[in-house]
């Protein structure tokens, strides 16, 4: 099992799931988020180290890595689940908002994975993981935003793994196909539709099951969707 890891873009859903799991393996876990006010809670449930970052920072994103080195030494798997969404006609978006939900959803993810790679490459070893959606394979009428960061994103981790995997460096794309459960935020199943959201908690019980794959049969893409969606 590995020992350390790094989560940027950390929320209530998906990559605190995927924290907790980690933290009850025995992993040291680092979470990172633009602001760190609301994880100090979860920080300390995984005793985890928190770190403040904007993923679309060149040097706020390589200074995170320094400060994570420094404490659990070089990730042995980093997890991107940033994004950002803007909604609308097309005609009506506005270029600055395109330009950040671009820059979060696969700008940050880059930057985060070439730093990981970086570090990576020196021991010959990890694993890099992507949060996608269902924007990673099909673009939706009013959200071109988000299917333009999320297609790149998946671009970007077809790349790294045909580069990265040879070196022994485990790189994965996750399609959440379906909206994901999160009482936290009050996004939950209607009473006459249960399990028509995907559970965080099973979300991240697939993560470790990519983690743990042995390397002669690697996932390079997992879709998940409940067992009720229609796709």
């Amino acid at each position: 099992m590995v020992k350390s890891a790094l989560i940027v873009g950390v929320g209530s859903g998906i990559s605190a799931s995927f924290a907790r799991l980690l933290a009850g393996e025995g992993c040291k876990v680092a979470l990172a988020a633009r602001t760190t006010d609301k994880l100090a809670e979860l920080g300390k449930e995984t005793g985890a180290s928190l770190h403040a970052c904007d993923a679309t920072d060149v040097a706020q994103v390589a200074a995170l890595f320094d400060q994570v080195e420094k404490v659990l030494g070089v990730p042995e798997v980093v997890l991107y689940n940033a994004s950002a969404r803007a909604r609308g006609p097309i005609v009506d978006l506005d270029p600055a908002d395109v330009d950040n939900a671009m820059r979060v959803s696969a700008f940050g993810g880059f930057l985060v994975g070439q730093q990981a790679a970086k570090r990576m490459l020196k021991r010959g070893s990890g694993a890099i993981f992507f949060t996608g959606a269902s924007a990673s394979v099909k673009g939706y009428a009013q959200s071109a935003p988000f299917a333009m960061g999320k297609f790149a994103l998946r671009g970007l981790a077809q790349s790294m793994a045909r580069e990265l995997q040879p070196k022994g460096i485990h790189v994965a794309h996750f399609v959440i196909d379906g909206g994901v459960r999160n009482p936290g935020t009050g996004r939950v199943e209607p009473a006459d539709a249960p399990d028509s959201f995907l559970d965080p908690d099973g979300i991240a019980q697939t993560y470790l099951a990519v983690l743990k794959q042995p390397r002669s049969a690697w996932s390079l893409e997992v879709e998940l969707r409940p067992w009720v969606e229609r796709f």
